[in-house]
């Protein structure tokens, strides 16, 4: 399959909304403030050069959207569409996103998976990213939309 990539822009939204929906992993990643086109705007504005779609025949069958904070990066959602899957745009989307984000100072980038996703684990060890057992990640939801998570 061929596909060419580009940086992402708020045009994207809708089909990328679709694309994150297409897998119950994805979908169970997202909330309805932070990734509200409003949400995706405001992360565009804030990373406008590390957020990349992998496109193909005319459509995204594939996203990554990276950013920082200035210290550390981070990875926030990737998704290639099921039918496209295990074809390498997992991994070049990736390449994109950590070269884009070297090449603003940054020198360490984290993920996160959901403990039972052993296909996207996997995924993300093959590519060098290690899992951290000495840390609790901790959250607290400030807006009563967005579940606290379990």
């Amino acid at each position: 399959m061929e596909y060419t990539t580009r940086l992402v822009t708020i045009e994207d939204y809708d089909e990328i909304f679709a694309l994150w929906n297409s897998t119950e992993q994805s979908r169970r990643a997202l909330n309805p403030v932070d990734d509200s086109r409003e949400g995706i705007e405001r992360y565009l504005k804030r990373n406008p050069g590390t957020c990349f779609a992998a496109v193909s025949e005319g459509r995204i069958v594939g996203v990554i959207l990276s950013g920082h904070d200035g210290r550390r990066g981070i990875i926030h959602h990737m998704c290639v569409h099921p039918a496209c899957r295990r074809m390498g745009i997992a991994a070049h989307l990736v390449s994109l996103a950590e070269e884009a984000l070297k090449k603003e100072g940054i020198h360490k980038v984290f993920g996160l998976v959901f403990i039972d996703n052993d296909a996207a684990n996997a995924f993300w060890e093959k590519q060098g990213y290690s899992l951290r057992t000495n840390l609790n990640y901790r959250n607290k939801s400030m807006n009563q939309m967005i579940p606290a998570g379990k």
